[in-house]
């Protein structure tokens, strides 16, 4: 008998097996529960165990979830943590958001519109890694190591170390060496962390290898001509879930990296206190030829091959080697330089770290000054700066190719053309006007760079029509900016946070005139202001959403009472419930792109203003005449100590998700969203998932597949059965098949997002010429596509495709009263429930039969 295996596989809620297949009774009930046929305890795949092996159609659960949800155990807690790289997920999916991506990875140039987007996006990571460094060397070198002097400051730090404070430590910048310490330590927990993710659990990797020869003699993978088939989606490529060797090599460009910045914090403040003479010359000069040689290379290194391109498990080469060997020399040249006592030339470098005894006495010299290490707070201010510029040169890039530069690097160039006329002067030209500063340029610099966003975008060569309504590319091109945009403004509210946690902890009792010795930047200041005014236009476009909410729920619930006049109180009070399920469909599926849009324009005025205030030195005193500076100091202060907090908000609410299934459903699509990209911009995000699932599905069919003919586990079909999140891994183990399986295989999606959120964010993947790609791959004949998405009007996550599969709508509710004898109204299932449907059933036996009658008996096909 010729056997059909429907293969489901759940979405972010992680529904367990027994749930996936219409199980209601637990092991020791009496009834069928589910058994584990395959895989482990973190992935499996699971029948019932009433299921018998010459059943006709058998269903069959796969079980991914606890990838990234878990058990209630010390697991969770680990994975909680993962949440605080969120920054660092944001940007590696950036990477995939970039349109004109080819569909051969390795046709890819760097001078193309997507290979300039791509060396910018990983640009951008390596910087972001610099934020996180820059933030945690502040910590240990300037307010621990420099400013914070005294042993009642010191004791404010867990552990014994009032030492530093002893007059040895104190003199010169030794205390410096022991804060440089801390982001070294950092850097080396997360290098362990990568190098142990670089599988994530996987015990069967994907590693590329030539396809083995089928029954005719030729590849599997080629088709009956001997020619390979031209790849028409980068998904594709045998090699994209298996890009061991590229991580391993970027993971030490940004550990190297972010060495370099961390040992240039104190360096720098050295060099512009004390400029090196002699032997301390001679180490400080190669120090910093070594630390420039590791940024030089990187830059260049992240436009190669070997960082580009996913080869499976390729060896590290002698670059990586060359690039941790100099980061070496440049930490250890920096150390040995701060050992050193202080030059000949000028003061004592003590003498420009606070006084001590300014709790005690505020009057003392020095007490209400910034004593900061000197070029701190210049390099944050001009770090945030860059990397503004940097996000608006990715937008630009991205949505008008390489004519999108033109604006972003003429504000690039300017601004710190300015910066040096303003302060130096440049040759041949004249001083500039009194009252110039470069903070009044760092505005105009921003605005130019931003014509660059405003640019036509660039068309494809042949034009291809929207899959549908609201199909269209999302924010016109800028996606990768504002998706990225959005990771670097929370790894900003996470380094501000710290920072002035850290400044408050060690200098509680600091008065609000503002005699404290340990200050934390001015950009933490305006970031806290940036926080609250951030907090108020994001309660003004809920409200917004809140009042297209209303208004879409009032035009469903007229729509509904219309089509059906005469209706009674209960069938009213029916359409208002399903009235407001429709309209949240409508509010996420055609307002969501554009309200994010919106936000995200906000964003960029806010960010703009508070660099130029980080530029501008300047401090708003509480204890100034003019009121508006008490209020904006109060405000900024409130802002900050509520980012101090972010990181636990965070991290609580990444171990929600994984234990509660309504904050799951809600905040955790975001996360899985983020994971189930691989990690090929930013080596430090968290690990993918799909990882680990895409190989394990294909592993699975095509073993079951290829049996012997009279094996009893055989099956002569498969229907593919991927419900929201699980549609998208579906279509990602589909492409990876060969054409030889996928003739054997229906795809059943449903509550899936593959149009108005993967195809518009992702259209390099999910975009409608992929999609259309992928109904061809589906097709048996032409007209003939064997794939069926299931949709409800209802479901805030699932829409139809359009792309050339059989669209089906499920009715939801089934009806507005009870029907059938039965007491209770049928409910509203919205996102879920959709294999209980009648539609389903109805679809799922006609497919059924049509597998078996399409396969040819094993007689003929082995004879």
């Amino acid at each position: 008998m010729e056997r059909v295996l429907e293969l489901r596989v759940h979405g972010v809620s992680n529904t367990p097996p027994a749930q996936l297949l219409g199980l209601r009774s637990a092991p020791g009930d009496g009834g069928p529960y589910s058994r584990l046929v395959a895989g482990g305890e973190v992935t499996g795949f699971y029948r019932s165990s009433a299921a018998g092996r010459d059943d006709p159609l058998t269903v069959e659960a796969y079980s991914w979830g606890q990838l990234t949800s878990g058990a209630r155990t010390a697991r969770d807690v680990e994975r909680a943590l993962w949440t605080l790289l969120l920054p660092f997920t944001l940007a590696n999916v950036a990477h995939f958001a970039r349109a004109g991506i080819p569909p051969d990875l390795h046709s890819e140039r760097w001078a193309s519109r997507s290979g300039i987007t791509a060396w910018l996006i990983r640009l951008f990571c390596l910087s972001l890694t610099g934020t996180l460094v820059i933030t945690v060397t502040g910590v240990g070198v300037d307010l621990i190591g420099w400013q914070c002097v005294g042993p009642d400051c010191l004791r404010q730090i867990p552990g014994p170390w009032e030492w530093l404070g002893n007059e040895w430590w104190r003199q010169d910048t030794r205390a410096l060496s022991v804060g440089l310490l801390l982001p070294l330590l950092l850097l080396l927990a997360l290098g362990g962390l990568a190098w142990r993710t670089y599988q994530y659990e996987a015990q069967m990797p994907a590693d590329p290898q030539v396809p083995p020869a089928g029954v005719d003699g030729t590849p599997d993978a080629l088709p009956p001509t001997g020619r390979a088939e031209p790849p028409e989606n980068p998904l594709q490529h045998p090699s994209f879930w298996c890009g061991e060797g590229q991580l391993r090599r970027a993971a030490v460009l940004h550990l190297s990296t972010g060495a370099v910045v961390a040992a240039a914090v104190p360096l720098a403040g050295v060099v512009i206190m004390d400029p090196p003479r002699g032997l301390r010359a001679a180490i400080a000069w190669p120090t910093v030829v070594a630390l420039a040689a590791v940024l030089a290379i990187a830059v260049v290194a992240l436009g190669r091959p070997a960082l580009t391109r996913r080869q499976g498990n390729i060896p590290l080469g002698p670059w990586s080697a060359a690039v941790a060997l100099l980061a070496g020399l440049g930490v250890a040249g920096t150390l040995l330089l701060l050992l050193l006592p202080d030059g000949p030339a000028g003061p004592p470098l003590a003498s420009y770290r606070p006084p001590i005894g300014c709790v005690t006495d505020p009057g003392i010299a020095g007490c209400r000054t910034d004593r900061s290490l000197p070029g701190y707070d210049t390099a944050v201010a001009w770090l945030a700066t860059c990397q503004v510029l940097l996000l608006v040169t990715i937008g630009a890039v991205n949505r008008s190719g390489r004519r999108g530069l033109i604006a972003p690097l003429a504000g690039a160039v300017l601004l710190p053309l300015g910066a040096l006329w303003t302060e130096w002067g440049l040759p041949g030209l004249p001083p500039a006007p009194d009252g110039s500063r470069t903070w009044l340029l760092a505005v105009p610099a921003i605005v130019v760079a931003v014509i660059g966003l405003l640019l036509p975008r660039t068309r494809p060569a042949v034009p291809e029509q929207p899959l549908g309504p609201h199909t269209d590319l999302a924010w016109g091109g800028r996606g990768p900016a504002i998706i990225a945009g959005f990771g670097w403004m929370m790894a900003i509210a996470y380094c501000a946070g710290l920072l002035y946690w850290v400044s408050d902890r060690l200098d509680d009792r600091a008065d609000p005139s503002g005699a404290s010795r340990v200050v934390p930047p001015l950009a933490v200041f305006w970031a806290g202001l940036a926080c609250m005014v951030a907090l108020l236009a994001l309660l003004g476009l809920l409200v917004r959403a809140g009042l297209l909410f209303r208004s879409l729920r009032r035009a469903e619930y007229a729509a509904l009472t219309a089509a059906a006049p005469a209706l009674s109180a209960h069938e009213l009070r029916r359409c208002r419930d399903v009235s407001r399920f429709r309209a949240l469909h409508r509010l996420v599926g055609e307002r969501a792109i554009r309200l994010v849009g919106c936000y995200a324009t906000v964003s960029l005025v806010l960010v703009t203003l508070c660099c130029a205030a980080a530029l501008s030195r300047n401090r708003p005193s509480p204890q100034s005449p003019a009121g508006w500076q008490v209020v904006i100091h109060w405000t900024a202060n409130l802002g900050d100590m509520l980012l101090g907090w972010l990181p636990l908000v965070v991290g609580a609410l990444g171990l929600l998700v994984y234990r509660n299934d309504t904050v799951r459903r809600s905040v955790g699509v975001v996360w899985d969203i983020g994971t189930f990209w691989p990690r090929a911009a930013h080596p430090l995000a968290p690990p993918s998932y799909a990882e680990r699932a895409v190989p394990e599905l294909q592993t699975r069919i095509a073993g079951l597949l290829a049996l012997p003919p009279h094996h009893p586990d055989r099956m002569d079909g498969v229907i593919l059965s991927g419900h929201s999140q699980g549609a998208v891994i579906c279509a990602a183990v589909l492409l990876q098949m060969p054409r030889r399986w996928r003739r054997r295989i229906w795809f059943f999606s449903y509550g899936c997002q593959l149009t108005r959120l993967y195809g518009r964010v992702f259209p390099a993947y999910f975009g409608p010429p992929r999609l259309r790609a992928l109904a061809r791959a589906l097709s048996w004949e032409p007209g003939h596509v064997t794939w069926t998405n299931f949709w409800r009007g209802t479901d805030p996550l699932g829409w139809p495709v359009t792309a050339g599969e059989r669209d089906v709508p499920v009715a939801d509710p089934e009806a507005l009263h009870p029907s059938g004898g039965e007491v209770a109204d049928p409910p509203i299932r919205n996102h879920s429930g959709y294999p209980d449907a009648p539609e389903f059933t109805r679809e799922r036996a006609v497919v059924a039969r049509l597998l078996r009658r399409s396969i040819p008996s094993p007689r003929q096909r082995v004879g």
